[in-house]
């Protein structure tokens, strides 16, 4: 049955969404710590209740199972728990006193973070809760004081409408200002968002082309926004000698995992492996290599699939390990495809081969000489992630490889496998161009930094500061204090 068709949102409808979130702006900068953080948590209790209405639309849409889905709606709502944690504890605040000194002579001056203001949102369709359209971006926009407008994204026609109203409902329920959250429908309307005066910045995960297109529209505004976008990545895996010979079959059987792990449909799924050669690993791929066909999440990707793993295979440069023929009857469906080829023969083809394949795909590259691995990733844009196979003792070649890899790509992996984002303090997921079109990470608290701007007060008595910049510290936040971290109190000098 085909999807039904969402109606774009009409100019007057997407003229009150603007207006409401421009208005909403300020009464939810001035919100207080505490109340914001309710907000989220409203959020996240509503995910949990309407569960079994959401999970269903989303699986229609993207056909990516219902276990699959429950836990990214547990995830969804998880993420946004630990921002509600963060907004409350303060840190993210940066705040920072300087007291005056006649001596220096210095005067008072206090610093920290606010919001921008309205963020508008452009979620992808492989996470439908996770990065859609209450996901990580506007979780992380939220917590950080800012009203979001989503675009919704046309492969979820379904389950937009609901999930929308969710968090709608649970906003307004836990008193949030109107306008806090909305979503618009339609491409155009999604260009109109990049473009208008009353949004303050961009969150977008999706394709290179997409994001670079509309990335271009917000440097080109007569007053430029950040653009914060996620949008390709090969996510390149390396296994030295030493880790091929101790355990060469268990590192193809997590390969072959994590590279078809949701049909390959991961933005940190393993697109290219560096083998040694000699070893057997390109055999063992070849004979372990799963044929069975998958679906995609919908014909639209799984065209392109078909056609760019077609003309990767067909690259002379390039042998099959596994090049199954696709199915006719139902183009959303297919089937993994593995090539190789040497690095030697990569470094011939950098811009041909290094290519982002958006599903089951993935090249194998052997390579003869140690020195070969760091070459091919001076050949490649930014990554998301970057994975060393090596040993812990008797790996000469692991160190120096870690220390390139931390050049290109925004998270280092040892012995693991990229898919699978632990949402955290510490998480960084991002990387240089065009992993991101930043430095900031969209998953884990410090993606809050992305929607927030410093702002200076000099000599600005006590009670008209913000409070977290007053003397008293009732927010009990930490915050530093002529050069030292404290949560305690400011007092008089002396």
């Amino acid at each position: 049955m085909p999807a039904p068709a969402s109606a774009d949102t009409t100019c007057a409808e997407y003229e009150k969404v603007l207006a409401t979130a421009q208005a909403a702006a300020p009464v939810l900068a001035a919100m207080p710590l505490t109340e914001r953080a309710g907000l989220l948590r409203a959020v996240a209790g509503a995910l949990r209740t309407h569960e079994d209405e959401l999970v269903p639309r989303a699986d229609t849409d993207s056909s990516l199972g219902v276990p699959r889905l429950a836990g990214e709606v547990e995830r969804t709502a998880g993420q946004l728990e630990m921002f509600a944690d963060a907004v409350e504890e303060g840190s993210w605040l940066e705040a920072i006193i300087d007291r005056a000194d006649a001596s220096a002579p210095r005067p008072d001056l206090r610093r920290m973070l606010i919001p921008l203001g309205p963020v508008a949102v452009f979620g992808a369709s492989n996470f439908p809760f996770a990065f859609g359209l209450a996901g990580g971006d506007t979780a992380s926009a939220l917590a950080a004081g800012c009203p979001v407008v989503a675009k919704a994204h046309p492969a979820q026609p379904r389950l937009s409408g609901a999930y929308a109203r969710v968090v709608i409902d649970a906003l307004r329920a836990a008193g949030a200002p109107e306008g806090t959250f909305a979503v618009v429908h339609g491409m155009e309307n999604g260009r109109k968002l990049v473009t208008d005066a009353r949004i303050a910045a961009v969150a977008f995960t999706g394709s290179t082309a997409g994001g670079r297109a509309l990335a271009d529209l917000a440097a080109a505004r007569p007053s430029p926004i950040p653009f914060y976008g996620e949008l390709g990545s090969l996510n390149p895996v390396f296994v030295t000698r030493e880790a091929a010979r101790v355990r060469g079959k268990e590192i193809v059987g997590g390969f072959l995992a994590s590279m078809s792990l949701g049909g390959g449909q991961f933005c940190t799924k393993p697109g290219v492996l560096f083998v040694p050669a000699g070893y057997g690993l390109e055999d063992l791929i070849a004979a372990e290599a799963a044929t069975a066909p998958m679906r995609l999440l919908h014909k639209g990707i799984g065209t392109a699939f078909r056609a760019e793993a077609a003309r990767l295979a067909a690259h002379p440069a390039v042998q099959p390990l596994s090049v199954p023929e696709q199915d006719a009857a139902d183009e959303a469906v297919v089937r993994p495809v593995l090539v190789s080829t040497t690095a030697t023969e990569l470094a011939r083809h950098p811009g041909q081969l290094l290519v982002e394949c958006f599903g089951p795909f993935a090249l194998v590259v052997a390579y003869t000489d140690d020195a070969e691995p760091a070459a091919a990733a001076d050949l490649m844009d930014g990554n998301l992630t970057a994975t060393v196979h090596g040993e812990p003792s008797g790996d000469a070649a692991a160190p120096a490889l870690l220390r390139t890899l931390t050049g290109t790509a925004g998270r280092v992996i040892w012995n693991g496998w990229p898919t699978g984002v632990t949402v955290g303090w510490a998480q960084h997921h991002g990387g240089p161009y065009p992993a991101t079109t930043s430095v900031h990470t969209s998953v884990g608290v410090t993606a809050m930094r992305r929607f927030l701007r410093p702002v200076a007060y000099q000599s600005v008595p006590d009670a008209f500061l913000p409070p977290a910049l007053r003397d008293a510290n009732d927010l009990r936040i930490p915050r530093r204090v002529d050069g030292a971290l404290t949560a305690a109190p400011v007092t008089a000098p002396g």
